[in-house]
Formats: C-alpha cells, sequence, structure tokens
C-alpha cells in the first residue's frame, strides 16, 4: 500500500501539535517552516483534520491548530482516514472473468479468493492503525524531543 506524502506530513504535524502546551496551538505557516512543506497544501491537509474533528482551529492572527482532544484519543487510523478516506485501497475488477481465461459467471458466484485477502489485510492494517495514539507516540520519542519543539515552533 502507497500513501501520499501528504499523510507523512499530517502524521507529523499531529505528533508535533500533541507536543505543545495544553491550548497552545501552531499555525499552517509554523508547521510548514516546521518540517519545510508548502504551505498552502499543509493548510489543506490541516483543515481536513479540522473538519474530521481531530484538530481544532483558531482564527486570529495569534491562531493556529492544536488538538482537539486529547492524545489518547486520538487514532493514527483517525488521521489517515481524514486526509486519505477510509476506502480500500483494493479494487477488485472481476478480472477472473475476462480473457481466454475467463471463468463462468456459475464459478464465480463466491467472493473471489484475492479479493478477499486483500480486504483482511486491509482491516488488519486498519486495526493496527486504530490500536496506536497520539500519546502512544509521545510515550515512544525521545524525552528531550517536546521541550525542543515548542521552543522551535515558539521562535518561527
Amino acid at each position: 500500500m502507497k500513501l501520499p506524502v501528504s499523510t507523512e506530513w499530517v502524521l507529523h504535524c499531529a505528533t508535533t501539535l500533541a507536543q505543545l502546551e495544553p491550548r497552545a496551538t501552531a499555525s499552517a505557516a509554523q508547521l510548514a517552516d516546521y518540517f519545510d512543506l508548502p504551505a498552502p497544501y499543509l493548510a489543506k491537509q490541516l483543515k481536513a483534520l479540522a473538519k474530521a474533528g481531530v484538530l481544532t482551529a483558531t482564527p486570529g492572527p495569534r491562531g493556529g491548530y492544536r488538538l482537539a482532544r486529547p492524545a489518547a484519543d486520538i487514532t493514527l487510523l483517525q488521521i489517515v482516514e481524514a486526509v486519505d478516506g477510509a476506502a480500500s485501497p483494493y479494487e477488485c475488477h472481476e478480472i477472473r472473468q475476462q480473457g481466454r481465461g475467463a471463468l463462468s459467471p456459475e464459478d464465480c458466484r463466491h467472493t473471489c479468493v484475492i479479493a478477499v485477502k486483500m480486504a483482511e489485510a486491509h482491516q488488519a492494517w486498519k486495526r493496527s492503525l486504530a490500536g496506536v495514539t497520539l500519546a502512544d507516540i509521545l510515550g515512544e520519542i525521545p524525552p528531550w524531543a517536546p521541550a525542543r519543539t515548542r521552543s522551535l515552533l515558539s521562535g518561527s
């Protein structure tokens, strides 16, 4: 499975926001500068996270984004699905019924075993991401990272 590069961006941005002091915000421009990303495109991704209830946007010159809920209540799956959607990346087009090797409709009454296995893999991937919260991620970053993050973002 290959996800868009913006998926990496939003996962890192959400983790960065999780490192801020409560009620502190960071603007899209600050986050874009922090990671050297294109600000307009990142802003669209952050808006999608806000629309999905992962982030809260505060308007105004001193506004920005912050987590909408505690880090322990935000899963990686929620972040990924907010920007990439929930659809499976695999779509069966029933090619087993095409070409010289085409099977008869009677032989295809049951769902294609490949489609079944791909759906199972997708569900396993979703369960894995649903089982990891931003708090879990914070628990695995170096202890000095949040202070560094807050310092660098406040200097932006």
